[in-house]
């Protein structure tokens, strides 16, 4: 071995362990955030047209794949609150018995739809060409699947809550917060709670916060508030309720904004393995199971799963029904499907991700430290990865290596560890891509508004902004608002090394062409990764 390949060896075996976080403690915050601008009150928010920002490159354009329509066939774009079209008239097909069918929506793999319906993909019959598995459908794209053998009890099927209002996107742009709790002026707008990483903090602020970092509208939040405690318009009903506001009991949970923390993750939890076909069963307190309508779409299963994690299957039935949370939620913000009607569907036709190279510079070393695992709480989307600047000491130490941005863009947000690249020039994090940064040390760090080029400085790796067992850098993108899977139908792809999943969060690993690097957290040799010329 000559004297390269020893230091090589060194420094990786050096790299820091680099495991990370969202610190159930609330050391994860994102403060001094730019609110964005706010429409004239009762306006619908709408999205803000702005001269593109020079030289930015905009994201490729998108050609949707054709589908020739059926006869009968709705509208493209029908809300699925209006009452079902007819039932097409189909060519012929040699199916095998009864079957099921199905309307592709936004967001759909074959694979996904596929786990829904318990079925083998290769028995979903179309009267088009359909993609591979793991590629987006078309959205309205007319499915045939046959029935299960088995009869089973289905919970309802009705879509109630648009994928547009569970997620902070374009629709929740302009909407208040603070102004929209004080307004209400319920025992929310007089809440004050001291929280370890932001001192005193309001109702309306701990909302705010846990929107902005799990990526999730402060609207729904505040509805299941008023629906599990009457928080937002009145008063505490008991003395749990002031441990305890959304009914969740447990001791590490405990307040509103511990509460708040525990319920983005399950509410993220049921949108997103919705999204991966994983979320097909619910389980209620008294151990009954329920197997989910597998019509439903993203934001209603996330709202399904969420109240089945503290209530009883009576009281469940009750919270899901249109006349329950969902006739709460119109009463506090209006009609939903006709507020989501100009931003859905949130995943369009043929999305494709911009070209985007890993975050360092040329020729250093890097460590493969994570592979894809949830983009900010425990659990939810697998969206993020983790690299670690190569070091000879452990642990949340000071690093000179740069992370650098992987394309053009705007900082649309900085914060406690965050920096939030806005690749469409909007300077906006609830439209187009953007691309999330954590671990990114304060010192030399990026500046809110900065307009930057690909290869321009965002700042230095550390351990900021949550728990970390070293210093790494933790990156996830997101689309509209929502998370984007790692190992999606639109795969996270840096400079050709695309994102897998592993057996468990974090494994996983990264391939490009022959090569396969399986993360870890220890550092080793196997996991170095460079960034080469391209």
């Amino acid at each position: 071995m000559n004297k390269f390949q020893h230091l090589v060896r060194i420094i990786i075996l050096g790299a820091f362990l680099t495991a990370c976080a969202r610190n159930s403690g609330g050391n994860s915050g994102l403060w001094g955030a730019p609110t964005p601008p706010t429409p004239a009150a009762g306006a619908l928010p709408s999205l803000p047209t702005q001269a593109p920002v020079p030289s930015l490159t905009p994201s490729p354009s998108i050609t949707p794949l054709k589908v020739l329509p059926l006869p009968g066939s709705p509208t493209p774009g029908m809300l699925p609150s209006q009452p079902p079209p007819p039932t097409p008239t189909l060519p012929p097909v040699n199916t095998a018995g009864p079957m099921d069918v199905y309307r592709s929506q936004s967001g759909d793999t074959l694979n996904a739809v596929a786990k829904r319906f318990r079925v083998d993909v290769d028995r979903i019959i179309s009267d088009t060409i359909l993609p591979p598995p793991t590629i987006l459908i078309q959205a309205d794209t007319l499915l045939l699947l046959p029935k299960t053998t088995t009869e089973e009890t289905l919970g309802p099927g009705e879509r109630t809550i648009p994928d547009s209002e569970i997620i902070l996107g374009p629709s929740s742009i302009g909407f208040d917060t603070t102004e929209y709790v004080n307004e209400q002026g319920g025992f929310l707008s007089t809440y004050k709670e001291y929280i370890l990483s932001g001192g005193n903090t309001s109702g309306a602020q701990a909302v705010e916060r846990i929107s902005q970092e799990n990526s999730l509208s402060p609207r729904i939040i505040l509805a299941i508030i008023e629906y599990e405690s009457r928080w937002v318009r009145g008063k505490p009903t008991n003395l749990a309720q002031d441990e305890y506001p959304l009914g969740h009991v447990d001791y590490h949970y405990r307040r509103l904004f511990r509460q708040l923390m525990w319920a983005s993750g399950t509410l993220s939890d049921g949108y997103y393995r919705w999204r991966s076909g994983d979320l097909t069963e619910l389980s209620f307190k008294d151990g009954s199971t329920l197997r989910m309508n597998p019509n439903l779409n993203a934001g209603t299963a996330a709202i399904q799963y969420y109240f089945s994690q503290t209530h009883t299957r009576a009281e469940w039935e009750q919270a899901v029904a249109p006349s329950g949370f969902p006739a709460l939620y119109a009463e506090m913000f209006g009609p939903a499907w006709e507020r989501a009607a100009p931003f859905e569907p949130v995943i369009p036709n043929g999305l494709l991700q911009p070209e985007l190279s890993l975050p360092f510079e040329r020729g250093k070393i890097w460590s493969f430290s994570g592979g894809p695992h949830s983009a900010w709480e425990g659990k939810g989307a697998l969206a993020a990865l983790d690299f670690a600047p190569g070091a000879i000491e452990h642990g949340c130490v000071p690093t000179d290596t740069w992370v650098l941005a992987p394309a053009a863009g705007v900082v649309a947000r900085t914060g406690e560890g965050v920096v939030i690249l806005d690749l469409d020039g909007d300077g906006l994090e609830q439209t187009g891509w953007v691309i999330l940064f954590l671990h990114i040390a304060q010192k030399d760090r990026v500046k809110t508004g900065a307009v930057l080029q690909k290869d321009d400085i965002i700042g230095h790796a550390s351990c900021e902004g949550g728990m970390a067992t070293g210093t790494h850098l933790h990156i996830a993108r997101k689309y509209n608002g929502e998370w984007m899977l790692a190992d999606g139908p639109v795969p996270f792809n840096l400079g050709g090394w695309v994102a897998h999943n592993g057996t468990a969060p974090y494994k996983g690993s990264l391939t490009r062409g022959a090569t396969t690097i399986q993360a870890s957290t220890s550092g080793s040799f196997a996991t170095r990764i460079i960034r080469e010329k391209e």
